[in-house]
């Protein structure tokens, strides 16, 4: 007699699904070029919202004596001292906040003489717990050097991609991740959320996850194109699209349930970084599949015959059966 129940695995997606991607690969590939060219408008327009990491300025962490912080308090006392753009947030615990001060331009003493003003005007009622100081010239520092990694990050990728399949897959790779890149990065030039280097690090993650999907769609592609000499190049990414759907979408969702239970209980230190992430799993399942794979339609793929292909559908059929 089982004590424990012979449990069986459900398929969430039926093994013979073919939906029909290529028919909107115009349309989708348009799209988000669209959506790429907005993205950059809005970043040379607008900026970034930059944290005291890329601007300079000194950030102090303090907690209320009384209870949770009174968020809109401080900030209306803080925004009378006249030390330039003060940001303020709460983080952690509810008494918990930190304070963001701009870099002064006058000499170091200036931004002692502002810090001091702001701890004065919090008065007795919080209790300092730490202090953090960055320089102008140790922010442009970490401007270039977050700048750097993106790009070098998306180098590496692009190279690995083409030594391990060939150029066409290499390319799709490449616009599939600057677009996932650029679309979070506008959302967040949209919105003015903070940019730090918490937001780098999950640029640099999202790259990761995004070209994670990519391998494994175009590691399918190329599996077909030797099983299926003669098939036509879009019903073969049709087909293979399809056959990795559902660890795409699964892989998404197990994602994003972790990341959504972060960003709403994580606390505010982690919710951008969080959000980023939330965003680049999106868009980097997105571009997986309508980017990357669409892509080789437009540029062929070397094949291994010289006959004609196979009418429409006949290949497809033929699989399904097998």
């Amino acid at each position: 007699m089982r004590l424990i129940p012979n449990f069986k695995g459900h398929d969430f997606f039926p093994h013979d699904l073919r939906v029909p991607f290529m028919r909107f690969k115009g349309l989708c590939f348009g799209l988000s070029l669209l959506a790429m060219a907005l993205s950059l408008a809005v970043i040379w327009v607008k900026s970034f919202n930059y944290g005291v990491d890329f601007t300079g300025g000194t950030a102090v962490e303090v907690q209320s004596k009384s209870g949770p912080a009174d968020i809109a308090q401080l900030r209306d006392k803080l925004n009378r001292l006249g030390v330039g753009s003060v940001q303020i947030q709460s983080f952690g615990a509810p008494t918990d906040v930190r304070i963001r001060v701009e870099q002064q331009r006058g000499p170091e003493a200036d931004q002692k003489a502002a810090i001091a003003k702001v701890t004065e005007a919090l008065g007795a009622q919080y209790e300092l717990r730490g202090e953090n100081s960055v320089g102008p010239a140790v922010s442009g520092e970490l401007s270039w050097a977050g700048f750097i990694s993106v790009v070098a990050g998306l180098l590496a990728i692009v190279a690995y991609v083409w030594l391990r399949f060939e150029w066409q897959f290499a390319l799709g790779a490449v616009v599939a991740l600057t677009h996932d890149v650029l679309i979070v990065a506008g959302i967040f030039s949209l919105f003015q959320l903070e940019f730090d280097l918490s937001i780098v690090a999950a640029l640099l993650t999202i790259l990761g996850y995004s070209v994670n999907d990519t391998v494994v769609v175009s590691d399918r592609i190329r599996e077909n194109l030797r099983k299926y000499k003669r098939m036509r190049l879009d019903e073969l990414l049709n087909l293979s699209i399809n056959e990795t759907l559902s660890r795409t979408i699964l892989t998404g969702c197990t994602a994003l349930a972790v990341l959504l239970a972060l960003y709403i209980f994580g606390g505010e230190v982690i919710r951008n970084f969080n959000l980023a992430m939330l965003l680049g799993v999106v868009v980097g399942t997105y571009s997986s599949v309508f980017i990357a794979a669409p892509l080789l339609g437009y540029l062929g793929v070397k094949r291994e015959w010289t006959g004609p292909p196979r009418p429409a559908g006949a290949a497809a059929q033929r699989a399904k059966a097998a």
